[in-house]
């Protein structure tokens, strides 16, 4: 809950006891509601600077402050030296109708102030299908997009096509070898290549639609297996159109879209490689030995020097990559966000290694780290797809799931934990699956408004009396609401959309809990109440709405207004 003015005079009291310049005063919520609203371990920090106790230090902070005067009820002096802070009934009416009057607009902040910033997230090999793994990490990548957009940033969303390189080329080569099957040709899928049914399935719409007739004719065969030299780039290009349509559609169906699909072909057309060659010679950071080009990144904290380019003159990865990562900047992009998968863990250091030496800073490239997604049904790993062979697609688990359902579990975890995905849990449609639980609690509050027949925008919150809201369930409510915008800039901040998850899975609880007290006690219900006390408490409900919708948005997530097993359930009860 932010009491902006509470910090501020605190940072104050602290100055005209003798503390250093740019105190600033952190202030959190207790675990233990009895303590208070807020607290602080600010004399703790002061009191070496001023030679006091902290308990001390505390009292005399406090002797500094009109509390009453910012919104605070009533603090105490703790323990050693903390202090604890109850905030004002009235100060909580007024941030709940700043909440209302924000309405789509609350939880967002300029934090950011503009700043342009590129998430890099997904770049999956157009080889096939996505997998769960690329599925943790889109929801990943475009909920972090969404935190930065909503505290200020201009983010951009970006996916890497890697349409270069060795594994494109097994690509075009186990399509053909299952293009000569179909026509009952002897082929063989090459060593390291791709055995998944849709390479089967590319091949056959390659005959349908570049050669017209199916099934194949031997005699239709023989014209082209002479060709071998061309067919094989052809198919390739194909495959690569076909699998990237397909990866965009399940992006698309996943709620995550782009704004740039960057292609890696794209930096050898544009001479992007050799400027940022040029660029780094200049800077006198490249040398050659061996026969290879190498790059001094141990000279910007990197373990060891790196390769560029190979004794046979070919790239190494990383050039492109350190190309790719110039062109960004370039673009005017002044920070990037990737998110990247397990194995990409040691390739951190070299990269902000590489992007100090073209001089755009360590910082100018971040790295999130998604661990790998465990798929369980009864309590065993699910491993095999009927189409991709040897894995799970994210098509397969999302509309087994549901969009929703398959996005918040991938959420609601830390990213650089390894996952376990319950499907058993997944599927489960009552309020021990989170997410549901979440969209129950705003459906139910959806409902007290078309039970009492009223458009929540049509609430007058300026002229409602929210005293009544005094009960402590609503309280607790009130009060977890208020937290909404630090959870949001927090969770962008630290890059750790979880944070936000696992909020709205607390609120909803809260607002459970008051729902269900109202069911059981009517002097608690919203409607049928005395009027004074159903506009409050309409009010509380409109923000409650708003609250979880807005949270959601942000991960994606729809927020529903109505659900037939839940009106089903409650009509029964």
């Amino acid at each position: 809950m932010r009491v902006p003015a509470l910090r501020e005079a605190l940072a104050q009291a602290a100055r005209e006891l003798g503390a250093p310049d740019g105190i600033d005063p952190v202030l959190e919520r207790p675990r233990d509601p009895s303590f208070g609203d807020l607290a602080t371990t600010l004399p703790f920090v002061i009191a070496p600077a001023l030679r006091r106790p902290p308990r001390e230090v505390a009292q005399r902070l406090l002797e500094r402050i009109d509390l009453r005067a910012i919104g605070i009820a009533s603090a105490e002096v703790a323990g050693s030296g903390f202090i604890n802070f109850r905030v004002s009934a009235s100060y909580l009416q007024e941030q709940i109708r700043a909440a209302a009057r924000a309405d789509l607009a609350y939880g967002r902040s300029d934090l950011g102030k503009g700043l342009p910033a590129v998430v890099e997230f997904v770049s999956a090999n157009p080889t096939g299908p996505l997998h769960v793994g690329h599925g943790r990490g889109a929801a990943l990548g475009d909920a972090i997009a969404s935190l930065l957009e909503w505290t200020g940033h201009r983010a951009s969303r970006e996916f890497y096509v890697n349409d270069m390189g060795a594994q494109i080329e097994k690509l075009g080569e186990s399509v053909y070898a299952r293009f000569l099957e179909l026509a009952r040709l002897p082929a063989t899928v090459p060593e390291g290549g791709y055995h998944g049914e849709y390479v089967r399935e590319i091949a056959r719409r390659f005959w349908e639609e570049e050669l017209g007739s199916w099934p194949p004719k031997p005699q239709d065969v023989a014209s082209h297996a002479p060709k071998k030299n061309h067919l094989p780039p052809k198919l390739r290009d194909f495959a690569i159109r076909v699998i990237r349509e397909e990866q965009e559609q399940d992006l698309r169906d996943f709620r995550v879209g782009f704004d740039c699909f960057f292609e890696e072909s794209r930096l050898y057309r544009e001479k992007d490689i050799p400027e940022t060659l040029a660029v780094l010679r200049e800077r006198g950071l490249v040398y050659e030995r061996e026969g290879a080009v190498w790059l001094k990144t141990s000279d910007f904290g990197d373990d060891k020097d790196r390769v560029l380019i190979k004794s046979d003159g070919a790239y190494t990865y990383f050039l492109p990559d350190i190309a790719y990562h110039r062109n960004k900047a370039k673009r005017g992009f002044r920070h990037c966000i990737n998110i990247w998968g397990a194995d990409h863990h040691g390739y951190v250091p070299r990269m902000k290694a590489a992007m100090e030496a073209l001089g755009l800073g360590r910082d100018f490239v971040e790295a999130q780290i998604c661990q790998l997604v465990t798929l369980q049904r009864g309590g065993r790993e699910v491993k095999f797809s009927k189409r991709a062979g040897d894995y799970v697609t994210l098509r397969e688990l999302f509309e087994e799931t549901g969009v929703d359902v398959a996005r918040y579990f991938f959420l609601n975890r830390r990213a650089e934990a390894q996952m376990v995905f319950d499907l058993d849990l997944a599927l489960e449609r009552s309020e021990k699956n989170p997410v549901y639980k979440i969209q129950y609690a705003h459906a139910r509050m959806c409902s007290i408004f078309r039970k009492a027949g009223l458009d929540p925008g049509s609430l007058d919150v300026a002229g409602t009396d929210l005293a009544p809201l005094e009960h402590p369930s609503e309280l607790r409510v009130i009060k977890t609401l208020l937290d909404f915008a630090e959870i949001v800039e927090a969770a962008a901040l630290n890059r750790e959309p979880h944070r936000l998850a696992a909020y709205l899975e607390d609120a909803a609880g809260l607002v459970n809990q008051w729902y269900h007290e109202g069911n059981r006690d009517p002097a608690l219900r919203v409607i049928g109440v005395p009027a004074r006390l159903r506009a409050a408490r309409l009010v509380l409900a409109r923000v409650v709405r708003i609250v979880l919708r807005n949270g959601l948005s942000i991960l994606g997530i729809e927020a529903p207004q109505r659900m037939e097993r839940l009106e089903a359930e409650e009509e029964a009860g």
